[in-house]
């Protein structure tokens, strides 16, 4: 015989159950997030357009060209950054949606909907995640690398170093990892 739960069980449910609707409140600053981190790298691109112009002046002389393309190449790197990060709170901002509140219905006749959605759970969410942040890191890593005065042998080796960790974040991130019963693993 089955068990009917009781009016204060349903009324407790209901409430458990309805608190999850609370992720929206990280789903819309997920979103103005975005939006701030989105408006940074459209003023760091208008930035990188005037280092550009300052770049082609005749009057600037050698070694003042050589810093100025190490800024543009930096301001590059911070509109690149930017915008990875604004993707990342989209990303972010969606799969928290999609897990915890309701399916996105406008993204069901979207053909970018199986490219950005395919979030399943959180740990495809942090998956997701992990792999944007770690691309986010790689671009600031390289940005402080080209600021950076290699002066002896020692700071090259740390150069090295750094890049060998970055490949091996990279590699084990690409790699997919063996399922269960296979014994085998392989590329994405």
């Amino acid at each position: 015989m089955e068990r009917r739960p009781g009016l204060l069980e349903r009324f407790f449910e209901r409430v458990l159950w309805d608190s999850r609707l609370l992720m929206l409140v990280a789903v819309v600053a997920g979103v103005l997030l975005a939006l701030g981190t989105f408006y940074l790298a459209l003023v760091d691109l208008v930035y990188f357009f005037g280092l550009v112009l300052d770049y082609g002046d005749l009057g600037v002389g050698a070694a003042g060209r050589n810093d100025l393309r190490a800024d543009v190449i930096t301001a590059i790197v911070k509109v690149l950054d930017g915008f990875l990060i604004s993707a990342i709170l989209i990303i972010v901002s969606l799969g928290l949606y999609e897990l915890f509140v309701n399916r996105i219905d406008v993204a069901r006749f979207s053909e970018a909907s199986p490219r950005l959605l395919q979030v399943h759970d959180l740990d495809d969410l942090k998956e997701r995640v992990a792999r944007l942040i770690l691309l986010v890191l790689l671009i600031e890593f390289f940005q402080r690398a080209l600021r950076i005065p290699y002066e002896t042998a020692l700071d090259l080796l740390y150069l090295g170093l750094g890049i060998l960790f970055v490949s091996a974040a990279i590699y084990l991130t690409t790699r997919r990892l063996p399922t269960a019963g296979s014994g085998k693993g392989g590329d994405r």
